[in-house]
């Protein structure tokens, strides 16, 4: 079954987030289930996603992140951040992107859930930089 495409490729915030992610050592991105998904091996991003428990309530300018285990903890108590639907047992957490969205954080969030789902190789080749 194909899922309808759930973002409009020409959205600044996604070039954004591109941008970031795909500055990484070997990203690459794909669609999957209709959003755009970041990845070397696995999977260390989507763009979009909706809050654990809504059915329905679509959150189009978003990151789906993996996140640092020290950190996730204060992450946790952030009220911006949020459960994703299907990802929230495995770790996953969510933030919402906006006109007031910290960029730096943004892309500290992808450097960390890159780190836990890339190759030793590919984090070394990122320390190098």
């Amino acid at each position: 079954m194909t899922h309808p495409l759930m973002f409009d490729d020409a959205d600044p915030v996604l070039a954004r987030v591109r941008a970031i992610a795909l500055a990484l050592p070997e990203a690459a991105e794909k669609i999957t289930h209709g959003r755009p998904t970041f990845f070397t091996v696995k999977t260390f991003a989507f763009y979009g996603g909706s809050p654990r428990g809504e059915v329905g309530d679509r959150h189009d300018q978003a990151v789906l992140f993996h996140p640092d285990p020290a950190d996730e903890p204060a992450l946790r108590q952030d009220p911006r951040i949020w459960e994703p639907s299907y990802l929230w047992p495995h770790g996953w957490l969510a933030i919402d992107l906006d006109d007031d969205t910290d960029w730096y954080e943004i892309a500290e969030l992808l450097d960390a859930s890159y780190r836990a789902s890339a190759p030793r190789r590919l984090v070394k080749l990122l320390d190098a930089r």
